[in-house]
């Protein structure tokens, strides 16, 4: 398991102080006694649930952060970091004494307390935010943040097992994939390591064993490695260093419980690290590695040209010796391996000039560039209406699995595995998203949702008076295309939103039987406002008109609120029962408004399901096609389209009885099995299956389709969570 170099669960000031001593960092150590002092005395006798003295761990996160080479006020805020929320003390107590930096830091990493939420899942969405917009003026909240998570996690077995298991989600949903993007390997691997004990401890032991249970002999592999490279690399190359690592446990069950492969079928499962001094070194140690072994085909990446997102710089190849025995070679320089274990906290290293004058500019302006694209993302999440999609987009963006995109002019973009051309045209530019019409992959025109695949050339079309389709929102990855899209329309389309938003929210407010006067209108709406940080409901409205808000998610809460409020009053508050117009109910399950006894037909285009927002077109003949509001065939502007008046108005009845067919694109990790696995768990939900097929798709998936019976939107959103669970699982698509 990965760790730092200070393994106890607990470390004490003393050992603080030597921690520090032997750091390259110019910490303040007068500004970090007084902290440690406040922090002593405010916590007193508070203990931790393991019963020791609760000031130990404070001063154990300040430790790791030392490792990590942050600086004074990063420490400081360590050690007080739960003073605030704790105990008596106040953030102007400690921005008096510490100033407003360490002021601002402490407030970052402090939770909410004081609005009161529905759930838990808000509660943790909005920490998250509160973390975010922290995050956004300064990065050393997060990687402090993380420093409490490791030693929270190393120091869990005392809390129940249900509240270790939440903690070690959140830990691989937000807090890990947040480290892979800020570049700190180090803690990624632990957290994702000591998370996975407590999900699946089972599994996590079986690994550990069949890493223990070869050690001796691979520790003995290694070495002889490493002398074979050492004799040939030390004619080339005037300096080296080689080590070996152990693939993390987390990254072996990835590959074998998940992917479906055994131990031996894991190439990088123990590896060889070169470090040298030179790019120029890095190749030439490439080749004579490859003079060496066998070279894999397929198995070399060159992440020197071509970075990762997170500024991940080395070469990889993966070769076998003469025993057939296959292992993989990293190549880096002492920079790339020194952003590779500390990505974003190297930043502060080079800030305070710790390194090489030369590579050390040149690191930090790679660091800072990185700061500036990472803090744009993070004013987009602060942004999001819904904060539960946060965690959502956190997974989604910051995956560890990135495809490589080249444009026709040689640029390199990197993008999460799933991302479309509409995805690629918003990283370029704002306007490009904006202004796109199409897109070719290798000089061949693709559907505009196309998901990209490493190694492409693409090339995206725009044209000067086009603008973004709302349904782009329904096939985006990225949560900054959304974002972008999003923005746009509200700002372009703010009254149409309003309108929009304001009678799909009262159909929906009609639906669930929830009837307010004004007054009580006002008054019950004014949490839900203040919830979403918004001062009207006119932006309320706007928000679902432009996609910021999905009712679908809200309105189960809403109308628990309701009944809650106003159970004792609801035969006051509902009106009597009136007589509704005369109007009669096609088979289908859909009121055409004005029209009786019609022919009804669902557009394939589309497939609407109850719960969609629909429309209806004459047709010649064949009586009315029911699509969906959202449909790429319905204009946008029905009153300024060719022949309007064939458009009509078109409701679902209230209990709609009939199935309806769907189909749905499963994207996963190809493995034995699978298919199996889908259709038990349909056949567990008594889904009727038409149709259900799969096929390869290179690079390890597989693309199951599957088209079934289901009796609404609601319906179908429930197996589509319930299909999620199956291992192996990417991506689920309504087609």
């Amino acid at each position: 398991m990965s760790s730092f170099t200070n393994v106890a669960h607990y470390q004490d000031y003393e050992q603080l102080k030597e921690l520090i001593s032997k750091s390259e960092m110019d910490i303040d150590m007068k500004k970090v006694e007084r902290a440690y002092r406040l922090a002593d005395e405010a916590h007193g006798d508070q203990r931790r649930l393991s019963g020791v003295p609760y000031i130990l761990h404070p001063t154990s996160v300040a430790c790791i952060l030392v490792e990590l080479g942050m600086d004074t006020d990063s420490v400081v805020t360590a050690l007080l970091h739960d003073v605030v929320e704790d105990t008596d003390h106040t953030l102007e107590e400690i921005e008096k004494l510490f100033g407003k930096d360490v002021a601002n830091l402490v407030d970052g990493v402090t939770k909410i307390s004081k609005i009161p939420y529905s759930n838990r899942e808000e509660q943790q969405a909005e920490n998250i935010r509160k973390m975010l917009i922290a995050m956004s003026n300064d990065i050393r909240v997060i990687i402090i943040k993380l420093a409490d998570r490791i030693h929270n996690m190393r120091t869990i077995e005392c809390m129940p097992e249900q509240k270790r298991r939440d903690k070690a989600l959140e830990n691989m949903e937000v807090y890990a994939p947040i480290a892979h993007r800020l570049g700190i390997k180090k803690v990624k691997d632990e957290l994702e390591d000591l998370s996975l004990l407590y999900l699946d401890p089972i599994g996590y032991k079986e690994i550990e064993d069949a890493i223990l249970l070869g050690e001796s002999e691979r520790d003995g592999f290694i070495d002889k490695i490493k002398e074979e490279i050492m004799q040939k690399v030390g004619n080339s190359v005037s300096s080296v260093f080689i080590s070996g690592r152990i693939k993390s446990v987390n990254s072996i069950y990835r590959k074998t419980f998940m992917q479906g492969k055994t131990i031996e079928q894991i190439f990088d499962i123990f590896a060889v690290r070169v470090i040298v001094d030179t790019v120029p070194d890095c190749y030439t140690v490439l080749g004579v590695i490859h003079d060496i072994y066998q070279p894999i085909p397929n198995r070399f990446k060159d992440y020197i040209s071509t970075p990762k997102s997170n500024m991940y710089q080395s070469l990889h190849t993966t070769v076998i010796n003469k025993e057939g025995i296959p292992f993989e070679v990293q190549i880096r320089t002492w920079e790339m391996h020194n952003t590779a274990e500390y990505g974003i906290a190297a930043h502060w290293k080079y800030k305070l000039g710790m390194t090489n004058q030369d590579n050390g500019n040149k690191n930090a302006e790679k660091l800072n560039k990185n700061l500036e694209e990472l803090k744009v993302y993070l004013k987009a999440q602060i942004e999001t209406e819904d904060a539960t999609d946060i965690i959502k987009n956190i997974k989604n963006d910051f995956n560890q699995s990135d495809v490589f995109i080249f444009t026709p002019k040689g640029d390199v973009f990197t993008l999460p595995l799933g991302a479309t051309t509409v995805d690629l045209a918003y990283l370029i530019h704002t306007e490009v998203g904006h202004r796109m019409i199409g897109a070719k992959v290798n000089n061949k025109i693709v559907p505009i949702d196309y998901q990209l695949k490493t190694g492409e050339v693409v090339e995206i079309i725009t044209q000067k008076d086009a603008h973004p389709n709302r349904d782009w929102l329904n096939f985006c990855k990225t949560s900054s295309a959304k974002s972008k899209i999003r923005s746009w329309f509200k700002r372009e389309k703010r009254e149409e939103n309003i309108i929009e938003g304001k009678a799909e929210f009262e159909r929906e407010l009609k639906r669930n039987g929830i009837h307010l006067t004004d007054k009580e209108s006002n008054e019950f709406f004014d949490k839900l406002l203040q919830k979403r940080h918004m001062n009207s409901m006119d932006d309320f409205y706007a928000a679902i008109g432009y996609g910021g808000i999905q009712l679908w998610k809200i309105m189960p809460r809403i109308k628990e609120e309701y009944q809650r409020i106003y159970a004792k009053d609801i035969e006051k508050i509902i009106p009597a029962p009136q007589a509704p117009p005369k109007r009669r109910k096609a088979n289908s399950g859909v009121i055409i408004e004005g029209v009786d006894d019609v022919l009804i037909k669902f557009s394939q285009c589309c497939n609407p399901l109850p719960g969609d927002d629909i429309i209806g077109y004459i047709t010649r003949g064949y009586g009315v096609s029911i699509h969906s509001r959202n449909c790429t065939n319905v204009p946008k502007d029905i009153h300024n389209c060719e022949e309007p008046e064939r458009w009509i108005n078109a409701y679902w009845e209230d209990e709609v009885k009939e199935a309806f067919r769907s189909t749905l694109e499963i994207l996963a990790a190809d493995r034995t099995g699978l298919l199996a696995d889908v259709t038990i768990y349909l056949s567990n939900m008594h889904i009727f299956i038409h149709s259900l097929n799969s096929r390869e798709i290179g690079n390890g998936k597989a693309m199951v389709s599957a088209t079934i019976d289901v009796n609404g939107i609601n319906h179908l959103k429930g197996v589509i969570s319930k299909l999620s669970d199956i291992r192996g699982i990417i991506s689920i698509t309504r087609k």
